[in-house]
C-alpha cells in the first residue's frame, strides 16, 4: 500500500522537479525563474497569420520550460499547476494591464479535442486557466473562467503540419456555445492558452468569439490572448 500510495502522490505532487528533475521539489527556483521570472511581453509567430490577436507570453518554449508543460499536460503532473497558472496569470496582466478599461478579466481556453482530453485524462488548459484566474484575483483582479468555446467538427493532428496546413485544419472549427455570446458581455476577454507556436489556434479561436456579434454585432468582441509559452523567435522579432 505504501508503494501504490508513492507512486499516486508522485503523479500529482512530482518527487523531482519537472523542469530539470532536481530532486526533493515539484520544481525548483532555477525553473521557476525560468518560467515566470522575467516580465511577460507581446509575441509574434514566424509568418504572423492574418487574424491573430494581441498575444504574450510569459517565458520562451525551451528547456525548463517546455518540460514542465510536457509534464503538466502529457504525464498528468497535476502539482505543476500552481506555478503554471502564476505564468499565465502574468501574462494576462501584461496583455490587459490594470486600469485598462472596465469589467472583469473573462478567461476563455482554447479547447482541446475531447479526445486528447480522454487520453490525457484531464483537462491540461482548463486547469491552468482556473489556476490563473484565481491568482489574478488574489492580486486584486476581478477574474474568471469562461470556457464557452468548443469544437464543432474533427480536426486532424496538427503534429507534422506547417503553418498554412495548420490554419486550414482549424478554420472554422470552433464555436461559441449557445448562451455563451451572452456570457461574455461587459468584460474584457482574453483568449488563453499554454503554448502558441504557429498561432492557428489563436486565430480560430478568435474568429470564433468576434462572430459572436454581442451588442455591436460580429466583430463587436475584443479579444486579445495570452499563452505560458511561445518559441524564442517569437520573442526575438517582438515589434511593439
Amino acid at each position: 500500500m505504501r508503494g501504490w500510495w508513492r507512486e499516486i502522490t508522485g503523479l500529482v505532487l512530482p518527487v523531482a522537479c519537472g523542469g530539470c528533475g532536481s530532486p526533493r521539489t515539484p520544481l525548483c527556483e532555477d525553473c521557476r525563474r525560468a518560467l515566470y521570472g522575467m516580465w511577460p511581453c507581446r509575441v509574434r509567430p514566424v509568418p504572423e497569420p492574418p487574424g491573430l490577436p494581441p498575444v504574450y507570453a510569459a517565458a520562451p518554449y525551451e528547456d525548463a520550460v517546455r518540460a514542465v508543460l510536457l509534464a503538466h499536460k502529457e504525464r498528468g503532473a497535476l502539482g505543476l499547476v500552481g506555478p503554471l497558472g502564476r505564468a499565465l496569470a502574468g501574462a494576462v496582466q501584461a496583455a490587459v494591464p490594470p486600469g485598462t478599461g472596465v469589467g472583469p478579466l473573462l478567461l476563455v481556453p482554447v479547447p482541446s479535442s475531447r479526445r486528447a482530453v480522454g487520453a490525457r485524462g484531464h483537462d491540461a488548459m482548463r486547469r491552468t486557466a482556473l489556476a490563473a484566474a484565481a491568482e489574478l484575483r488574489r492580486a486584486g483582479r476581478t477574474a474568471r473562467v469562461l470556457p464557452v468555446l468548443r469544437q464543432r467538427r474533427a480536426v486532424a493532428d496538427q503534429a507534422g503540419l506547417g503553418a498554412p496546413q495548420r490554419l486550414a485544419n482549424l478554420s472554422g472549427a470552433l464555436e461559441v456555445a449557445v448562451g455563451g455570446a451572452r456570457l461574455l458581455e461587459g468584460g474584457r476577454v482574453v483568449l488563453v492558452d499554454d503554448l502558441m507556436t504557429t498561432g492557428a489556434s489563436l486565430v480560430e479561436a478568435a474568429r470564433a468569439l468576434r462572430a459572436t456579434g454581442g451588442p455591436g454585432g460580429p466583430g463587436y468582441v475584443q479579444v486579445r490572448a495570452a499563452v505560458v509559452a511561445a518559441p524564442p523567435l517569437s520573442f526575438e522579432i517582438n515589434r511593439n
